[in-house]
């Protein structure tokens, strides 16, 4: 194998990707791709896009770019809160942005002329999880200051929720959102195109139909990539939860005690970890460790077989029962939750290979 890799197949998350936009789309809800978890991946981005995502959402200028460089033609939103010193990539790069900060907002208006463009500014309020966004009575104000600006256009409002927090969508978070929008198109005169609604988390709730009317945007990442809703984790129906599966190699086996003998203290990490005792057990190493992914969001595949822990380039499994017995060289698959998903994508040692 020559190290470990991350098989990435692309038709189930083109086939996510539809089963969430037809699902949306039934309550008046655009979809926009989030493609930030996969580090910007063209192929990815592909698939998204082949399943119905009205335009992809990123977070990093460098991603940004290598979509562009891929051909990827389509709308590009920017979800992190644009750095002020970045205005003038951001404006090249991005059709419209996820802002707070009259500054920001100011500084990319400048640059938006300096170029002849006009960018969209969704204006992000926080309906109490505590990350990005205007506190609420701070909204209108704000709105009023951006329709006084040229070479931007404010296009929406929006909110995030769950991602810090853990709040979860609900009527009463969203419906403040709705109020705000509507507020600011009776004071402003305009009609806001997106009023952006959150993010994987706010599927439940459309689902219950509990969705406040006026909500017509959310930026989705987990429920494509993963298959997942990202408040218990629970499937989605209609999709599968297999896109990513991460392959690593046995290096070791060996009959060991299942408790560590000796004093001792912290671990590599400056954790004190806990051992079961299990007597003599059969442990396998592959190689693979928390430099690359993060060990506690991953589900080993191969039956039987269970994760015991890991240093920062071993990963130490129990396989004393596994069905089928393992000997050097073998491959050991794992799913991966969104977290280890995220880190494996950005690890440098872990080969990714999309497959059609």
């Amino acid at each position: 194998m020559g190290g470990p890799f991350l098989e990435i197949r692309l038709d189930t998350i083109a086939s996510n990707a539809q089963a969430i936009v037809d699902f949306c789309s039934s309550f008046g809800v655009e979809v926009w791709g989030v493609t930030k978890g996969c580090c910007g991946m063209p192929e990815v981005a592909r698939a998204m896009l082949s399943g119905g995502v009205s335009g992809i959402g990123e977070s990093r200028l460098a991603n940004i770019s290598r979509l562009r460089e891929a051909g990827i033609d389509a709308p590009f939103l920017m979800l992190r809160l644009p750095h002020i010193s970045e205005a003038r990539s951001i404006v090249e790069a991005f059709d419209m942005s996820l802002n707070s900060e009259i500054d920001t907002i100011r500084a990319l208006a400048a640059e938006a002329r300096a170029m002849r463009k006009r960018h969209g500014v969704i204006l992000m309020v926080d309906t109490g999880d505590l990350r990005e966004g205007l506190w609420p009575d701070r909204v209108s104000e704000t709105a009023r200051k951006i329709a006084d600006l040229d070479g931007v256009e404010l296009v929406g409002l929006g909110t995030n929720l769950s991602c810090y927090g853990g709040v979860i969508p609900s009527e009463a978070n969203l419906g403040l959102l709705v109020q705000l929008a509507r507020q600011i198109e009776q004071e402003l005169g305009v009609g806001l195109k997106y009023i952006s609604g959150g993010n994987t988390s706010t599927l439940p709730l459309m689902a219950s139909s509990k969705l406040p009317r006026g909500i017509n945007m959310l930026r989705i990442g987990e429920a494509i990539l993963q298959g997942t809703e990202s408040i218990h984790r629970t499937p989605w129906p209609g999709t599968r939860q297999d896109a990513f599966v991460l392959h690593a190699e046995v290096i070791e086996i060996a009959d060991k005690p299942s408790v560590p003998i000796g004093e001792r203290g912290q671990d590599g990490f400056g954790g004190f970890p806990v051992f079961e005792d299990r007597g003599i057990i059969r442990r396998a190493i592959v190689n693979i460790g928390r430099q690359d992914v993060l060990v506690e969001n991953l589900t080993c595949l191969d039956k039987g077989v269970t994760i015991l822990g890991a240093s920062s380039d071993h990963m130490i499994l129990d396989a004393t029962h596994a069905h089928q017995p393992l000997k050097i060289g073998d491959t050991v698959s794992f799913n991966l939750g969104y977290g280890a998903m995220l880190q494996a994508m950005t690890s440098p040692y872990i080969e990714k290979k999309p497959a059609p």
